[in-house]
């Protein structure tokens, strides 16, 4: 099974170089780090027992501090070292842990796999949502060591994806030490693809823990002296948006301002790449684009000022929550477009209310939980959206009692950190008797 496993790869492999030479070239991105994904991370010195965690990319490694900080409190004498795959996340872990403690995440061929394994020599690994990978999982339970996925992430589509291989992929699953599910739903999906129901537990979203409960974050009055949104007019921001979904939104923008509102739009797409695409498209509907890049803190106020005849287009990188904490009203984008949402909780945890469109099946359970509670709006098109960004904002009552409401969420469903460091540190205490299949 190995061979056909690597035999598939070599074969995604060809194909995936032409993808790979324009994310160089023309994107910028992918050009470092092919050293360590063969395999080669530097041998590190000392005897200390070794947890590798692997976190895919940015939004993976923010969930990752408070984990790492529970994990060293409960196990002093294990060493943590990190993993990821995207520029990004190996940036914000580079800053988070330092880049001794940062490698880039190994090519998943057979003779890659042990080559790291013997590099690192880790005692556990601790994959975050689903990164689950052949034959890194069947080498480490080879070795006795045991694979843990914490706030295990499995969407429906993914399941039946995972399911049509058969063969291939239940002795991978089978092979996981334990599994720590955001929700039932999730947990049972992992048991159908083959983790031993008694490995599988419904532990919670870590992300609910990371997620800082705010009135105000810092920066945020010079972000809107720098952008010009302190005259109290009521802002409209659109986070983490994706591939088409922007023209969407600029289309709501337009029928709200034929009804007369005051409303301003801000536009924070989540790919930095994309940034010159949507202000571009910004320009050609006849906005005036304001770029936060180009009206840096301290700078004057932009001229002509944030108004409905312009939109402000975020296009810097770690500002999006000072966005989120001016908003009167925000969107959270990849969910009008299937791509599969992005993370409601941290617009919820300031108070906020949400909108978010059809497509959550990455955050469903989050998502979930918010509609229980009253505290989300779901819209399907252009036209529902116009509606409820019209009602919250000709409501502020019932749009402070919808943040209100998903902020006591948040506290409601913190909590899972704490419970998957126990679960990792008993895994990890019982690792000498409790070996994954084989």
């Amino acid at each position: 099974m190995r061979f056909v496993a690597n035999l598939l790869y070599l074969i995604g492999a060809v194909f995936y170089v032409p993808v790979l030479c324009y994310q160089m070239v023309v994107q910028g991105k992918n050009r470092r780090g092919w050293r360590q994904r063969f395999g080669h991370w530097p041998i590190r010195p000392g005897d200390r027992p070794r947890i590798w965690l692997h976190a895919v990319s940015l939004g993976e490694i923010n969930a990752t501090p408070l984990l790492v900080a529970e994990l060293q409190q409960r196990l002093p004498d294990h060493e943590i070292v990190i993993s990821t795959t995207t520029d990004t996340g190996f940036a914000r872990a580079s800053k988070l842990y330092g880049p001794e403690r940062v490698f880039r995440y190994p090519l998943d061929f057979s003779w890659m796999v042990r080559r790291v394994l013997r590099r690192v020599q880790p005692s556990l690994i601790v994959l975050v949502e689903l990164e689950v990978w052949y034959n890194l999982v069947r080498q480490a339970a080879r070795r006795a060591i045991p694979v843990a996925v914490v706030n295990g992430r499995l969407t429906a589509r993914s399941r039946r994806r995972f399911g049509r291989l058969g063969s291939l992929v239940r002795p991978m699953f089978r092979s996981l030490a334990w599994v720590g599910a955001q929700d039932q739903a999730i947990a049972t999906r992992f048991v159908q693809l083959g983790v031993p129901a008694g490995r599988v537990e419904t532990i919670g979203s870590v992300k609910w823990d990371t997620t800082t409960v705010a009135d105000r974050i810092d920066g945020q009055a010079e972000l809107a002296q720098a952008l010009g949104t302190t005259d109290g007019a009521p802002l409209w921001v659109c986070g983490s948006t994706g591939p088409g979904e922007e023209a969407i939104l600029l289309e709501a923008y337009g029928r709200l301002a034929e009804s007369g509102s005051s409303l301003n739009l801000a536009l924070v797409p989540r790919k930095p790449e994309r940034f010159d695409e949507v202000a571009e498209l910004i320009c050609s509907l006849g906005y005036n684009c304001i770029r936060r890049s180009q009206n840096p803190d301290g700078a004057d106020a932009p001229n002509p000022p944030a108004s409905a005849t312009s939109v402000i287009l975020g296009d810097t990188m770690g500002e999006l929550r000072k966005f989120y904490s001016l908003a009167s009203v925000v969107f959270v984008g990849r969910s009008l477009v299937p791509m599969g949402g992005s993370d409601p909780m941290e617009v919820a945890a300031l108070a906020k209310p949400v909108i978010v469109g059809p497509h959550t099946d990455n955050f469903a359970a989050p998502v979930r939980a918010f509609a229980e509670a009253d505290a989300i709006r779901v819209v399907q098109n252009v036209r529902s959206l116009v509606v409820a960004i019209h009602d919250l904002m000709g409501d502020p009552q019932a749009a402070s009692e919808q943040g209100a409401r998903a902020r006591q969420v948040v506290l409601d469903n913190q909590g899972a950190t704490g419970r998957t460091a126990d679960s990792l540190a008993t895994l990890l205490g019982q690792s000498g008797s409790v070996r994954p299949d084989a």
